[in-house]
């Protein structure tokens, strides 16, 4: 087709525009989804790619591995920040940077705290050796500006060389004991600026040696009693030290639900953890591409039944930034043809948003 007029280029070229507009400005529900999905990249540069989806609004916070931790890592988490601060989902609150630095053999950047969970509960006075290894972790998370860590493990294990116990992992075998080195970790960290994450509810205690969700399905056959009476106590304690997140457990408690493990459950996470244990937080998952979720789909088909259960944060641990891209995507999906009802989807946004406003830039 020839143009022959002025006016008929002149628009061919606006619709051309408002095509281009419609492609690279994300929908305000994007830019919603974006806040609840944590994600991650390989090595130790970062692609642009990431970049480019912090700029859009599609990302919530970003999660890093020792192989993300190198000299510049400092000045990468800044360059985050920053690229953050120019997307349409900056609101004057900053990304969440977080890793595991839980203690021991679980340390994912240089510092503190040396001592392992179990360490601090076998020490002669564990509620202050607690304490004092949250400050620690603090501080080294505060060294690279990270501002959330995912610890303390509130796991009460059962049996020596069980699955916690065989890591260092748990503070101890008796509610009691970790429920008072877990609230003495939260609040001190807490205190020091660093987001807390409780984990991992119901508990994980009892898991034998080779039962690791990380590598495959597992179910741990407790009564709801015994869930209630050990492995959740220690989150009444949390709760009561106001605990900033908890992270569910991929594993399978058929007392209360035997078709879906704990963070795909509304029955647990709506049901146990808001409802009966009253926790008003926020609430995140372990990690998307678990093993354990091997019968649930793809990641994108994970995240949107954790988020259909209830949870507020989805952390797409993969180092693959296109993992959490293709969440966020299913979200939207979800949202605009309604199987991702909005009000509740709301509520958790709000309640991210109300968390990393407590978070220093």
């Amino acid at each position: 087709m020839r143009w022959t007029t002025t006016s008929q280029l002149a628009h061919l070229c606006l619709g051309l525009a408002d095509v281009t507009r419609a492609h690279t400005i994300p929908s305000n529900q994007t830019v919603q989804a974006g806040h609840h999905v944590i994600f991650s990249y390989p090595g130790l540069q970062p692609p642009d790619h990431l970049f480019d989806l912090i700029k859009q609004g599609k990302v919530g916070g970003i999660i890093l591995f020792g192989e993300n931790v190198g000299a510049n890592l400092s000045t990468v988490v800044g360059e985050f920040q920053d690229a953050y601060k120019k997307s349409p989902a900056y609101a004057g609150v900053p990304l969440i940077i977080t890793t595991d630095q839980e203690g021991g053999k679980i340390r994912r950047l240089p510092g503190g705290p040396e001592m392992s969970a179990k360490q601090v509960g076998q020490s002669s006075n564990p509620k202050h050796a607690a304490n004092q290894a949250a400050k620690d972790a603090a501080s080294a998370l505060s060294d690279y500006q990270l501002n959330t860590n995912l610890a303390p493990v509130l796991d009460v294990y059962r049996q020596p060389g069980d699955f916690m116990d065989s890591y260092d992992r748990s503070f101890g075998n008796t509610s009691a004991l970790v429920g008072t080195c877990a609230s003495a970790f939260i609040t001190a960290q807490q205190d020091a600026g660093v987001i807390a994450t409780a984990k991992h509810f119901p508990g994980l205690g009892a898991a034998s040696t080779n039962e690791n969700t990380d590598e495959k399905p597992v179910v741990i056959d407790q009564t709801l009693g015994q869930l209630r009476s050990v492995d959740e106590e220690p989150y009444h304690e949390a709760i009561a030290a106001e605990i900033d997140m908890v992270m569910t457990s991929w594993a399978i408690y058929p007392a209360l639900d035997s078709k879906y493990p704990s963070g795909l459950s509304k029955k647990w996470v709506q049901g146990e953890l808001r409802e009966r244990l009253g926790f008003r937080g926020v609430t995140i998952t372990d990690a998307i591409e678990a093993g354990a979720l091997e019968n649930f789909g793809n990641d994108a088909e994970r995240g949107l039944l954790a988020a259909q259960a209830g949870m507020d944060v989805l952390l797409a641990s993969a180092r693959n930034v296109t993992q959490g891209e293709a969440i966020v995507d299913a979200l939207v999906s979800a949202l605009q043809e309604g199987s991702l009802p909005t009000e509740p989807f709301s509520e958790a946004t709000d309640r991210i948003l109300a968390l990393r406003r407590r978070i220093s830039a």
